[in-house]
């Protein structure tokens, strides 16, 4: 099955932008850049979204 990335909203529109992309299945979210596409995340969403909230804590 190939999986549908989704690039980010934030990203430039132009095809030589690097990028984050993101794919789901049924247990994890995958995140891989858009320069280096064979280099996979995965994680399940519960603790990336542990991971975002830490990251966005420590960001004020």
């Amino acid at each position: 099955m190939t999986a549908a990335w989704q690039k980010s909203s934030v990203s430039g529109s132009g095809d030589g932008n690097a990028c984050v992309e993101l794919s789901s299945t049924d247990s994890h979210i995958r995140l891989r850049e858009s320069d280096e596409p064979s280099v996979e995340l995965a994680a399940a969403p519960e603790a990336l979204a542990q991971l975002l909230l830490a990251i966005k804590k420590s960001e004020r």
